[in-house]
């Protein structure tokens, strides 16, 4: 196996605290591999006082796995120089400590408390909690799973900073509702001798802080500490680590602040800096050798990076002097894109004879639904990576439906229940108290109320209006006409979300009907497309099947494709549109540059002018990477 100076470096490593900053596809996997073999074979260090860490389940397993392999292939090649038996390495007993953050951390916990897997609260159970406490505090919501979602992911925000509950800003709903949710979810915790993953780190670091006896016990057993994708790491899991560490600080942390793609987790790329800080005497190592990408994707890529401001420095090289694999493409609609993808893989297919190893990338999951449904109907089978959301399942999606479904000659009462105050209408659910509905029912409930009788009425000549109309026009006209866009608009506020996004989903529903030339087959197809999606998502499971992959720049990170196609490289999807401040556009260029990094060979940019009818431009990214002289924004 053949080193460059940057790796064999890193690798010799001894003593003392180490920062490897290794760009995309320059082998850190094998430096933290080596090095650790080489503390055990040459420098003599017991495979006990080592402790690897990662920040995934799987990427420990598999540092594990390769650890494994590489002192095998060592003892056979003593064994052959020495014909000695020499027995392998056992998997399951390799010694070194590989885990991740998290387990790490509740092994300190479990030793102190005596605590057991029984008190790591279940996802199930979280979940039931806060929507039993949603419903108790009587909160109007449409969108309970993604409310639920942004108040756990700001819960964790909230211990993992350590903020004061009273001074911290709610995002997802009002201070005094996020506060109760809060302190009730914490009490539910404690009563029942509960925690949870942030739970782990705050208690770990505190216990550490105060009981040096059981401190001095942890690191006595980690002498030698390595961390990888060190930019992805918290505060407070930095804080445990050099705890942990020191005295004799023997602390190999390998990563890239290039790639730090995580901040709604908590993770601070400029800990990387810190690290030089707190520990001047470290020795610092750049793998700038990407053996993975062509030049000319390497060189894209670092011409998009440098517009970051807040990084290292570095000068990524490669072996390859191919100058070619970029295709950047704008389209006039979304439609023109799909169906140059199609004709990327097709390209893809006819050289490689292979599927596997080309990935579809975008910013979101939500982004890929129509692209999916053109490869359901040109039979191009594929692998979900992220559970893509059913956008017929989507509140929007269920009113809008029902109010065509009502048009149709649908009585059912969750039906109206769905439709009959969006916009307001200021009809109550007491009148709705039958399993079949009648509109002339609901009349005579409010005959002594003009302003009702008025609206009921309306409601009555609008789904008349619409049951002779195109699914198209009629969603339109429910959108615009009926005033649905201004329900979506006063909710949005009471959400404190924005109604782009609620627009652009009902923007898409729209889309999905535009061929379609009756209610019933518009229906039909929803049903199909229901079914064909559950199916695919039942095979998530990765079977070895000949398929491409479609997955999120965040879920792309550490992998890699002969040929990667990026979609939707537009100003509002990729930046994209939340993204307000300079460092969270800072991390969105960081998202673009390892979506980039993940092609070996060829990389598709593919962007559209129109997108439901509103004109776009193209990424600000697109337009680094295509400009030699970009500067910094």
């Amino acid at each position: 196996m053949e080193l460059n100076q940057s790796q064999t470096k890193a690798i010799q490593h001894n003593k003392g605290p180490m920062l490897v900053l290794a760009g995309p596809g320059s082998g850190k996997t094998l430096v933290i591999t080596q090095r650790t073999k080489k503390l055990i074979e040459e420098y003599k260090i017991k495979p006990e006082s080592i402790l690897v860490i990662t920040f995934s389940k799987a990427a420990a397993t598999e540092m594990k796995e390769r650890f494994i392999r590489e002192m095998n292939e060592s003892r056979s090649v003593k064994l052959s120089q020495a014909m000695n038996a020499v027995p392998p390495v056992n998997a399951s007993h390799t010694g070194v400590n590989f885990g991740t953050f998290h387990a790490v951390f509740f092994k300190i916990l479990k030793y102190a408390y005596r605590m057991n897997a029984s008190n790591i609260i279940r996802e199930d159970e979280k979940f039931q909690y806060m929507w039993n406490a949603v419903h108790e505090l009587q909160l109007e919501l449409e969108d309970e799973k993604d409310f639920l979602d942004s108040v756990f992911a700001e819960i964790s925000m909230v211990k993992s900073t350590k903020i004061a509950i009273e001074n911290y800003y709610a995002l997802s709903c009002s201070a005094e509702d996020f506060r109760r949710l809060y302190k009730g979810y914490d009490g539910m915790l404690r009563r029942t001798n509960k925690i949870d993953f942030d739970d782990m780190i705050v208690m770990c670091e505190e216990l550490l802080v105060q009981r040096p006896d059981i401190l001095a016990m942890w690191q006595q057993k980690y002498q030698y500490i390595l961390v990888d994708e060190f930019q992805d790491a918290n505060h407070l899991q930095y804080s445990i680590v050099r705890m942990l560490a020191a005295p004799q600080d023997n602390l190999f942390i390998v990563g890239d602040d290039d790639q730090s793609i995580y901040k709604f987790r908590g993770a601070r790329p400029e800990l990387m800096n810190q690290f030089l800080k707190d520990y001047p005497q470290a020795e610092k190592v750049l793998l700038d050798y990407n053996y993975r990408s062509k030049l000319g994707i390497v060189a894209g890529a670092s011409r998009v990076i440098r517009n970051n401001g807040k990084r290292f420095d570095k000068k990524i090289r490669t072996n390859s002097s191919d100058t070619t694999g970029i295709v950047v493409q704008t389209f006039d609609t979304q439609a023109l894109q799909n169906l140059a993808v199609l004709q990327a893989v097709s390209i893809h297919q006819k050289e490689y004879g292979s599927l596997s190893n080309l990935a579809v990338l975008y910013r979101t999951n939500t982004q890929p639904r129509i692209l999916t449904g053109k490869f359901l109907e040109f039979n191009i089978p594929f692998l979900l990576k992220d559970s893509m959301p059913n956008l017929f399942e989507h509140f929007v999606a269920k009113q809008l439906r029902a109010y065509l479904s009502i048009a149709c000659g649908s009585k059912k009462r969750a039906d109206y229940l769905q439709i009959i105050n969006k916009p307001n209408r200021y009809i109550s659910r007491d009148c709705l108290d039958t399993a079949e509905i009648e509109l002339y029912q609901i009349g005579r409930y409010y005959e002594e109320k003009p302003y009702v009788m008025d609206r009921i009425e309306r409601l009555e000549y609008d789904l008349h209006m619409i049951r002779g109309m195109t699914p198209f026009a009629a969603l339109k006209y429910i959108r615009k006409a009926i005033g649905y866009d201004t329900y979506l608009k006063e909710y949005a506020e009471y959400r404190k979300i924005k109604v782009e996004d609620l627009y652009e989903t009902a923007d898409e529903i729209m889309e999905s009907a535009r061929e379609f030339m009756t209610h019933e087959a518009w229906f039909d197809h929803i049903e199909a497309y229901g079914q064909e999606l559950k199916k695919k998502l039942d095979e998530m499971k990765d079977d070895g099947k000949d398929r491409l992959v479609m997955m999120t720049f965040h879920a792309s990170k550490g992998l890699e494709y002969d040929t990667v196609i990026i979609v939707d490289a537009n100003e509002g999807i990729i930046p994209h549109h939340k993204s307000l401040l300079p460092e969270d556009m800072e991390e969105e260029r960081r998202m673009f540059y390892v979506a980039m990094t993940r092609a070996k060979h060829n990389l598709y940019i593919f962007s559209e002018k129109e997108r439901y009818g509103k004109q776009m431009e193209v990424s600000r990214f697109v337009n680094e990477l295509l400009d030699e002289k970009t500067t910094r924004s």
